[in-house]
C-alpha cells in the first residue's frame, strides 16, 4: 500500500525549531523523488525542498536557508528540519513523492503538479 504519513507539526514561537517527519510506505526512496510543500491559508501549495533518488537536493525560494531536507533510506523516513521559524511559516506541511524517471515541469522537482503521491499534512503554527 502506498502511503505517506507526516508528523512533527505543532505550535512554536518565533525563532523556534521543528523537525517534521514523513513515513513512507510502498514508496522506496531509491525509486521516488521526495519533497516537502507548504500551504498557507488561502494560498496555493508551495514547494520547500526536494530530494531526488541520488540524494541531490533542490531548495525552494521561500526557505532562505532555514529549512533542510534529509532522509533515512533504511527506515524510509523523510525529514524537514526547520529553524528560526517565523509567523509566515504557519501553514499545513505536506510530504509528496513521484516515481522516477519523470519529466519535470520548470523549475524542476519543485512544481506541485509533478507529484502524484501525497500525505495528509501536518499543521505548523508559529506565534509572534
Amino acid at each position: 500500500q502506498v502511503q505517506l504519513e507526516e508528523s512533527g507539526g505543532g505550535s512554536v514561537q518565533t525563532g523556534g525549531s521543528l523537525r517534521l517527519s514523513c513515513r513512507a510506505s510502498g514508496v522506496p526512496f531509491s525509486q521516488h523523488c521526495m519533497a516537502w510543500f507548504r500551504q498557507r491559508p488561502g494560498e496555493e501549495r508551495q514547494a520547500l525542498a526536494a530530494i531526488d533518488t541520488d540524494g541531490s537536493i533542490s531548495d525552494g525560494d521561500s526557505t532562505a536557508g532555514r529549512f533542510d531536507i534529509s532522509r533515512d533510506k533504511v527506515k524510509n523516513i523523510l525529514f524537514l528540519q526547520m529553524r528560526n521559524l517565523r509567523p509566515e511559516d504557519t501553514g499545513m506541511y505536506y510530504c509528496a513523492a513521484v516515481r522516477m524517471p519523470h519529466t519535470w515541469r520548470p523549475p524542476g522537482r519543485l512544481h506541485v503538479s509533478d507529484y502524484n503521491i501525497w500525505g495528509r499534512g501536518t499543521q505548523v503554527t508559529v506565534s509572534s
